[in-house]
């Protein structure tokens, strides 16, 4: 990656909606040049999709928690198939597969504290694989939208 596939990265990244010869005029390069890096950095992974981002709060789930899951016996198919079951959960934000004590870090938004223990009681806790879980309220998250080449 040159200076101007960064460019259009970081663009990109504040904007996924901006426009083609928005970038290129602002750049100094012609449209067709920004269009096939555009392109080339789908092509090569360097740029993997764009999406939407909601208010949680403003979709019904104004509460997020971060569940540390570890679970018994640590092997590859236990962790794989538990990891299967947590994507398959709407309220499932995100999922960090982890070394040390934990196995799992699984980011969820849900409606209320007892949405929250529902989902804790109800749905982990009844997993026979399930060895010990660690519940922590967020209150407030931060992600850095823009995240440059290292």
């Amino acid at each position: 990656m040159d200076e101007l596939d960064s460019a259009l990265v970081r663009m990109l990244q504040e904007d996924g909606r901006r426009t083609n010869r928005d970038m290129a005029e602002e750049l100094g390069i012609a449209p067709s040049t920004c269009l096939e890096r555009v392109r080339s950095l789908r092509r090569s992974g360097v740029l993997t999709g764009f999406h939407a981002e909601a208010d949680l709060a403003a979709i019904g789930r104004g509460l997020q928690a971060v569940i540390a899951v570890r679970v018994r016996p640590p092997t590859r198919a236990v962790i794989e198939a538990f990891q299967t079951f947590l994507e398959a959960m709407p309220e499932v934000v995100s999922i960090f597969v982890l070394t040390g004590n934990d196995d799992f870090l699984v980011h969820v938004a849900v409606r209320d504290t007892d949405h929250l223990h529902a989902v804790v009681l109800e749905k982990l806790a009844k997993r026979p694989e399930l060895a010990d879980v660690r519940t922590s309220v967020v209150y407030g998250h931060m992600r850095k939208k823009v995240i440059g080449p290292a």
